[in-house]
């Protein structure tokens, strides 16, 4: 029997392991820039402050550093879609992407 070819997508996210063998869980850490309109920054912080698996490192008055946790690069994905959506902010976007195995994962 043929084994099955590896996807393009799981080449490109490394995981050429075979169907049959367990996949390990990981942790997508993710660093984003959040601009945002001077005005809106307490609304846009408090909003940022309530989000889960969010923390807030860095702000002024028109931009904030953001580092974000997640199971998948996808939810990463929709939560600065979600972020962008918000009103006084211009734009977010990811900087900076690490997957981790939850194995080798620190408190």
């Amino acid at each position: 029997m043929e084994k099955p070819r590896p996807s393009r997508r799981s080449l490109l996210l490394g995981r050429l392991d075979s169907p049959a063998q367990a996949v390990e869980p990981v942790v997508h850490i993710s660093s984003a820039v959040v601009s945002i309109l001077p005005d809106h920054r307490d609304a846009v912080l408090r909003l940022l402050a309530d989000l889960p698996e969010v923390e807030i490192h860095h702000r002024s008055p028109s931009k904030v550093v953001i580092v974000m946790e997640a199971s998948d690069s996808g939810v990463l994905g929709s939560c600065l879609a979600e972020i962008s959506s918000w009103q006084g902010v211009l734009s977010a976007n990811m900087v900076f992407e690490q997957v981790e195995s939850l194995f080798d994962f620190g408190d």
